[in-house]
């Protein structure tokens, strides 16, 4: 460049890693219903670093807005007999959309340092809980999917959830999923109806995003952003996600259950060791 800035990208490597990273978030958008945010969410504060504390609330906002198309691909690609479990709860969703626009909102206001270390701490908590208590590794029954497809969760449960995980960049699939293996479906089923549930929090937390005002422009000067949303890093990551996404969900692997719920708890242990080191200068 003319200047001697690096693009947003920092070169070609970024965007290689930034693919690739798109490519395991299209995987745990399939598997585990995550939509991208875990995975999303360190990357970005690695690659958009030249922000400084600003880099969380980007990196929040990017993984809404990949949030948004990765679980809407993945759910207009789902069963509808696994869909149907979400007839009468909307509800739920309204809430769920409430509380992300609450999340998001918040997030906003909140020092960039306390949002990264709130996510690590929450990811680390969910660990703890899955791992001790009964119900996601050690069910209380065998588990069976039920005929007409899993239950919705409480409508009560939407504006926590729903402000939680916006506020975070997580999307929501880390109480849903958890919630609804608990009440006894397999880790497919529930992976699978955390998207659209994701959805309904993702789309009103990217609206905000993308409407409020930018960084200031001596803040990381190579980076574009609309809004809060670093548009670049979120195509990269798309690039690689959505294809995936295609392929697993036409042809889905074969997991035992249990296999499933361990690799569930073992992401989120490499995630929250990845959000803790992303401060690290590269």
């Amino acid at each position: 460049m003319r200047d001697g800035r690096r693009p947003w990208w920092g070169g070609p490597v970024d965007v290689a890693i930034l693919i690739g990273i798109g490519l395991l978030t299209g995987v745990t958008t399939v598997l585990f219903g995550f939509g991208g945010g875990f995975a999303a969410v360190p990357v970005v504060v690695w690659a958009d670093a030249a922000l400084g504390a600003d880099a969380m609330r980007v990196a929040t906002a990017t993984s809404a807005l990949v949030m948004v198309v990765n679980a809407a691909f993945a759910t207009a690609v789902t069963p509808r007999r696994v869909l149907g479990a979400l007839r009468g709860g909307t509800g739920l969703l309204l809430l769920l959309a409430a509380g992300g626009t609450a999340g998001a909102l918040a997030t906003r206001l909140a020092p960039a340092a306390l949002v990264r270390w709130l996510f690590v701490a929450y990811v680390a908590i969910t660990i703890v809980d899955l791992l001790l208590r009964p119900g996601f590794l050690r069910p209380r029954a065998h588990i069976e999917e039920p005929a007409d497809g899993p239950r919705p969760l409480p409508a009560v449960l939407g504006v926590p959830i729903g402000a939680v995980a916006a506020f975070l960049g997580v999307g929501g699939s880390v109480m849903t999923v958890p919630a609804m293996r608990r009440a006894g479906h397999t880790m497919h089923v529930a992976s699978a109806l955390a998207n659209p549930l994701t959805l309904a929090i993702a789309l009103p937390a990217t609206a905000v995003s993308l409407g409020g005002a930018a960084l200031p422009a001596s803040a990381g000067a190579h980076i574009h952003l609309v809004g809060l949303v670093d548009p670049g890093a979120a195509a990269a990551l798309l690039a690689g996600a959505l294809p995936v996404i295609g392929v697993l969900r036409r042809r889905p692997p074969r997991i035992p259950d249990r296999v499933h719920a361990w690799a569930y708890v073992g992401l989120l242990t490499v995630v929250a060791a990845a959000m803790s080191l992303s401060g690290v200068p590269r």
